[in-house]
């Protein structure tokens, strides 16, 4: 069973930036899609940044410019840097990774944002 493991999270100024890591226990190369996703209360779980294997990737409008998805092959991590944090960025945020025939989850890291 493929496990994925968030940190990174928690409480930060508007302004700030936070760094969520994600770490796969198994090979990220065997993966065909890395992502972080945000959850806020009462909403489906949108995507924010997603790398696919080649290197391309790709982002919601509303965090172009001030994320950035990156990964480590050595460490099989994903990382989501997070600058420039606004309240609304306030949620849970998942790191999720897709084989052919399933998405795996992590279980998710509260990241706060004050005014």
């Amino acid at each position: 069973q493929v496990q994925l493991v968030e940190s990174g999270g928690g409480l930060v100024k508007a302004g700030g930036s936070l760094r969520l890591s994600c770490v796969v226990s198994e090979s990220i190369s065997s993966f065909n899609y890395l992502g972080w996703y945000r959850q806020f209360p009462g909403k489906q779980r949108e995507l924010v940044a997603g790398i696919a294997p080649y290197g391309s990737t790709s982002y919601a409008d509303s965090v172009k410019g001030r994320f950035t998805i990156s990964r480590d092959y050595a460490k099989n991590t994903v990382d989501l840097q997070m600058n420039s944090l606004k309240p609304e960025d306030t949620a849970v945020y998942y790191c999720a990774a897709d084989s052919r025939s399933s998405r795996y989850w992590g279980q998710g890291t509260q990241v706060t944002v004050s005014s």
